[in-house]
């Protein structure tokens, strides 16, 4: 009989656990790999460079026209994924967190029915589900020994290196106040902040790895680093500094007390909004620090014109994806004023889900960003280091979108990386198989036994399971 497992969590006779590559994590790494590389590629190539540091009205149409390979790749993947979920369906698990975020796509689903444009609204819609089709079902399929972020890695770090000839050979962005800076083949300076600083992030769980991959992290933090300052993104860098000192934190306390990471977490919310009542003009202040500016950059101006809007529909919202770019006659050409017309979102993930689904959307978007981090608090128990980096990339998605949009934007990349840390989560959420002995690390049990499974519980329960086996 073969000695390969027949679980996903299963080891094999001689204890060693399943290989690294299973066939179920490459839709979730094609995804990723055509989210941050082909597509802003492709774009770059339709629209050319930035003029002035800003889009002609020409290439904004070019940026928001439907495009031709997503049509045909989220499709593709969406079939191949719903293909491999049926046939495997009887060992498909399904989390509660991951439960969370498809009853977030349901509503968002439900809201195109009272869309300010529903026709634009449905195509955007659909577009999502097959996005979240290709990446968390094959993703809950997979090995646990299967290494997703891995290839998550392995795609930013190859944007970081493209991204790095850009910005070689690139004409720089002239900002109104003089700044110089590179937005390299993505079409803002921020994309460019965000994709090194995730890419500096990822790389700090490579360096704890031995051979190649340490190396090679190595020369990827020096790459991402340069392209943080030449994109000369703050806010990105300033979040990426706090988020893994944040998740080691929680990290280590959710492993000494056994507390859940969704509640260790609650003092920070509290204690902003308790400092925010209690210091005028906080926000500004901290703009000043960051921007040399008192309003973000202008994106305070954006969101008090979001929250007049928000306040025009604030139960259910104006429908998903149906307020920005949606049109000349949309709400955001008519009712903003000024250069906030031309505004692809709120620069705020938090206001946009409000501007779509109301406050019950945002209610949805809060349970299933909390659901993740509790799940990922099984993960802490299990694999320390993992649930490190799981934290660090959720925080600095959770951070970011409160000055930029990224809260199931399409195939955005701060969408699309939370995502893939819920599945990675959603991975460690199934138990090990009833009468499987679980690997604890350790010296052999008996001398002078050759340390075929160090120390495992229920030893007879293998035995036996192994004979049945023959």
């Amino acid at each position: 009989m073969s000695n390969a497992p027949t679980h996903p969590f299963e080891l094999t006779r001689d204890g060693a656990s399943a290989p690294k590559f299973d066939i179920y994590i490459i839709p979730p790494v094609l995804a990723f790999a055509y989210v941050e590389i082909v597509a802003p590629l492709l774009t770059h190539i339709d629209t050319g460079p930035l003029v002035g540091g800003m889009w002609t009205r020409a290439q904004h149409e070019i940026m928001m026209a439907p495009r031709l390979d997503n049509r045909i790749f989220w499709p593709l993947m969406a079939l191949i994924s719903t293909v491999w979920t049926l046939r495997n369906w009887s060992r498909l698990v399904i989390p509660h967190h991951i439960v969370c975020l498809f009853m977030y796509l349901a509503l968002a689903g439900v809201s195109v029915l009272w869309a300010y444009k529903p026709e634009v609204s449905s195509i955007r819609y659909f577009q999502q589900v097959m996005i979240i089709i290709s990446m968390v079902l094959p993703a809950l399929l997979a090995a646990r020994s299967a290494d997703i972020l891995l290839g998550v890695f392995l795609c930013f770090a190859l944007a970081s290196v493209i991204n790095l000839f850009f910005v070689v050979d690139q004409n720089p962005l002239i900002l109104e106040n003089g700044r110089i800076c590179y937005a390299g083949y993505f079409t803002w300076k921020g994309v460019l902040g965000e994709c090194a600083a995730i890419s500096i992030l990822l790389a700090l769980y490579e360096i704890l790895q031995p051979g190649w991959r340490r190396i090679f992290a190595i020369m990827v933090i020096g790459v991402a680093t340069y392209l943080v300052v030449m994109s000369d993104s703050k806010g990105s860098l300033a979040i990426a500094l706090p988020a893994p000192l944040l998740a080691g934190l929680i990290a280590v306390i959710a492993k000494k007390t056994r507390v859940s990471p969704a509640i260790l977490v609650l003092p920070i919310p509290i204690f902003y909004t308790v400092l925010s009542y209690a210091v005028s003009g906080l926000i500004n202040r901290i703009s000043w620090y960051l921007y040399g500016n008192y309003t973000l950059s202008g994106r305070t101006i954006i969101w008090d014109f979001a929250k007049s809007e928000i306040a025009r529909k604030p139960l259910l919202g104006w429908g998903y994806q149906s307020f920005w770019n949606i049109g000349p006659d949309g709400p955001s050409i008519l009712d903003a004023p000024g250069w906030v017309k031309d505004m692809p979102s709120a620069h705020s993930g938090y206001l946009d889900t409000q501007l779509e689904m109301g406050y019950v959307g945002l209610v949805f978007l809060v349970v299933f960003i909390f659901a993740t981090l509790h799940a990922i608090g099984r993960v802490v128990a299990r694999d320390p280091a993992r649930a490190w980096l799981l934290l660090t990339i959720a925080f600095y998605v959770i951070l970011t979108n409160f000055i930029e949009a990224g809260w199931m934007r399409g195939s955005e990349m701060l969408w699309v990386l939370f995502v893939i840390v819920a599945a990675e989560a959603g991975r460690y959420w199934q138990p090990y198989p009833a009468g499987m002995p679980k690997p604890v690390r350790g010296r052999p049990v008996i001398a002078r036994r050759r340390p075929d499974i160090a120390r495992v519980q229920g030893s007879s329960k293998l035995g036996n399971l192994q004979k049945r086996r023959r």
